[in-house]
This record gives C-alpha cells, sequence and structure tokens, in this order.
C-alpha cells in the first residue's frame, strides 16, 4: 500500500474510532434536560422510577463490561461495534415509543448494553490499530469528543424536549453516523492479540496484565469520575443556595465547563509531552484547587475559575488515565483494562449520589457546609495517589526493562 493510500485509510480509520467516542460517556444523563417533562407524564409512578431513566444504563454499562473480554473471545470487532450501536440506537430511540414506565427502563437498559460494548472500543481501537507515537493524542481527541458529544447530545434533548418528552430520545439518532463509519471504514478483525496485524497497525506485540497490575488505573477512574460527577450533582444547588450567581445563569456556566472539558482533551497531547511523567498531578491538583474556589466566597470570579478548573481536571485526567493503561497493556489493552477501567468509570457515576448521600446525612446535622465539595476535594487526593502510584509503577517497570536492553547491548 502507498504512503499516501496508507495515510487514507488511517485517517478514514481515525475518524470512524473517534466518531464512537461520542456517543458514550454522556450516554444515561443525554436525556436529562426532559426528565421534569418525563417525570411530569409519569407523575403516577414512583420518583425513583423516573430517576432510574438516567441511572439504569450505568448499571448494565458496568455488567456488560464485565462480561466485555468473554465477548470478544467469540466476535470481532467490527460485529461487536455494529452491534453495541445497534443496541444504543434502536434502544435509546425505542424508549420515546412507550406509556410504560417499565418498558422505558428496558429500554434504557439496551442503551446501556450497547454502550458497554461501544465503550471499551471506543479506546481499545486505539490501542489496536495505531502506534504509541500516536495513540495519546488519538486519546486526548477521544476524550474532547467524549465531551463534545454531551455538550451536543445535552442541548439536542433539551431542544427536542421543548417539543415533547418522547422526541428528547430522538437525540439518539447520533448513532447513525458511527453506524454508517464502521460499516464503511472499521475492519473486522479479532481483537485478541495473537492475529496478525493489518500493515497500518502499530509493530508492537500485545502484552497482557493481571487486575493487580491494572489495579491503580481503575481506582483512578473510579476517583477521577467520583470527584468529577459531585459537580454537575450539586453545583446548581450549592450555587442557588449561595445566592450570588443568578439562576439563569447557572446552567450557562455548567455547559461551558462541558466545553472546557473538550479543550483539556485536546491540549493532553500537548501537555504529556511537555511535562511527562508529571502530567499525573496536574488533574487531581487542577480537581482539587477548583473545588476550593467553590467553598471560599469567591463570588462570580471564583465559581467561574472553580468550574473552569474542574472541567479541564476531567478533559485531562480521562485521556492521561486510558492512554497510560493502554500503554501498559499493549494491544491486549480492550481485553484486559479497558473494560476494567469503562466500568470503574460508570460505577461511580451510579454510586456517587448514593454515597454523597450518606455521608451528608451523617455531617448535615453538625452543620458542616459545602459537603459536596469537601467529599470531591477528598476524593481528588485520593486520585492523586492512584495517579502517582500507577506512573510511579510503570517508570520503575520502563527503568529496568532499559537496565536489562542495555546489560543485553553490552554483553553482544
Amino acid at each position: 500500500m502507498g504512503e499516501e493510500k496508507k495515510l487514507k485509510v488511517t485517517n478514514k480509520l481515525a475518524a470512524t474510532v473517534l466518531s464512537l467516542s461520542l456517543l458514550t460517556v454522556m450516554a444515561g444523563a443525554a436525556v436529562a434536560p426532559a426528565l421534569g417533562v418525563i417525570e411530569q407524564y409519569f407523575a403516577g409512578e414512583s420518583k425513583l422510577l423516573v430517576q432510574m431513566i438516567i441511572s439504569i444504563p450505568a448499571v448494565f454499562i458496568v455488567i456488560t463490561n464485565l462480561i466485555f473480554p468473554k465477548l470478544c473471545k467469540h466476535l470481532k470487532s467490527k460485529t461487536l461495534v455494529m452491534a453495541g450501536l445497534v443496541l444504543y440506537t434502536a434502544g435509546g430511540c425505542s424508549a420515546g415509543l412507550f406509556n410504560s414506565i417499565h418498558a422505558v427502563l428496558a429500554a434504557r437498559a439496551l442503551v446501556g448494553v450497547g454502550v458497554g460494548i461501544v465503550m471499551p472500543l471506543s479506546t481499545g481501537l486505539i490501542a489496536y490499530y495505531f502506534p504509541k507515537e500516536k495513540q495519546e493524542k488519538m486519546m486526548g481527541l477521544s476524550s474532547a469528543m467524549n465531551q463534545m458529544g454531551g455538550v451536543i447530545a445535552t442541548l439536542l434533548a433539551g431542544l427536542l424536549a421543548s417539543v415533547n418528552w418522547r422526541a428528547s430520545f430522538l437525540v439518539y439518532l447520533m448513532g447513525l453516523i458511527s453506524i454508517v463509519l464502521c460499516a464503511v471504514f472499521l475492519p473486522n478483525h479479532s481483537m485478541n492479540v495473537s492475529e496478525p496485524h493489518i500493515e497500518y497497525a502499530a509493530g508492537d506485540s500485545g502484552k497482557s496484565g493481571s487486575r493487580k497490575e491494572f489495579a491503580p488505573y481503575i481506582a483512578a477512574m473510579f476517583f477521577l469520575m467520583m470527584t468529577f460527577f459531585i459537580y454537575p450533582a450539586n453545583f446548581a444547588i450549592e450555587t442557588t443556595a449561595a445566592g450570588i450567581i443568578p439562576q439563569k445563569f447557572i446552567s450557562v456556566i455548567m455547559a461551558s465547563m462541558d466545553l472546557v472539558a473538550f479543550f483539556g482533551g485536546l491540549a493532553f497531547y500537548s501537555i504529556k509531552k511537555s511535562m511527562g511523567h508529571g502530567t499525573r498531578l496536574f488533574a487531581p491538583v487542577l480537581f482539587l484547587a477548583g473545588y476550593v474556589l467553590l467553598m471560599i466566597p469567591g463570588g462570580w470570579a471564583g465559581t467561574l475559575a472553580g468550574s473552569f478548573f474542574i472541567g479541564f481536571a476531567n478533559g485531562l485526567g480521562i485521556p492521561f488515565i486510558i492512554s497510560s493503561a493502554s500503554q501498559k497493556a499493549g494491544k491486549a489493552a480492550a481485553t484486559t483494562v479497558l473494560p476494567l477501567i469503562s466500568a470503574a468509570l460508570y460505577l461511580a457515576q451510579f454510586l456517587t449520589p448514593a454515597i454523597l448521600s450518606g455521608i451528608t446525612a451523617v455531617l448535615g446535622p453538625m452543620g458542616v457546609a459545602h459537603i459536596p465539595y469537601l467529599m470531591a476535594s477528598a476524593t481528588a487526593v485520593i486520585f492523586l495517589g492512584c495517579s502517582a502510584f500507577a506512573v510511579k509503577d510503570d517508570a520503575k517497570a520502563a527503568g529496568s526493562a532499559a537496565a536489562q536492553a542495555g546489560r543485553e547491548t553490552k554483553a553482544a
């Protein structure tokens, strides 16, 4: 294959893989702007059931992530992706057809299964098909697409909800873009690393690792998402209670934070290139600084700066964890560490409200202020420890490998 033709194939493959990232992180919360209208329609149903429209996809994402490696043993990449995308699109759109809350929840469960398949592949295919020198840039772009997908889905769902609550579920038609791209451009290779790779794949062989080796990355993703998810779940409540920012500007600030996260993903490659292993400190410190600024009476400036730091940390932290773990796992990433990292991400989204509710029940009567932000500050510190441990372990392993290579060269 000529260089020009090979570049075109690689670019088309890159666009195809990145299109998957538009659909994943905000899969459950995409219709959140319509939840109020949906609750009015199902006024006779339990409020918990209505809230599960947002949360139930996360449960099925986690379950599917845990069985994903077994799926990879029997199905090839394109088959898996297309199955996941069909479940995502059909399950997402069909939820608006039903008059029963239980049928709606069943359709939402299908969305969770679809994302549980697509999410590990959205990053795993990067580790599988692209050389190491391109992976970090692609991971940053993937994170940026995650955030942009959230912005687009939230805005579209809000507009569609103003027409009808059923129409809000049409936001999942975004999946058709990826279906077309994957049908045309995505190769159908086995994700098992023993299969020979096409010529534009990376030349390094796959590596496997135990869950113990990947534990720091899995824990880092869990605490990163817990730290971040406290913001969208509590910012409006905390800011309204403070009475500094008018209500009409709160949603604008939150949407702007998503855009900042988009730029954080775009900046990841440049920051990692300039700071190296020091990048591990960047996201946790920004999270911590952001929540401290939100806790102190800083008015508009403190609120905006805090939101900016939190958004940028989220956009930067996700690709850092995924790229570091992917490089450690090699081409086996999609069947080893990435499903577990994906499960940790969505498990954190699901558990954070319950954990925060329990902590609030204990500390609330004591008169402790800004409990959500205090909890986020604590999880940011834990996230810092997990990130530092993972990178330190990798640096030590890399040093040992380099020393061994030096000894072998000298002996030769």
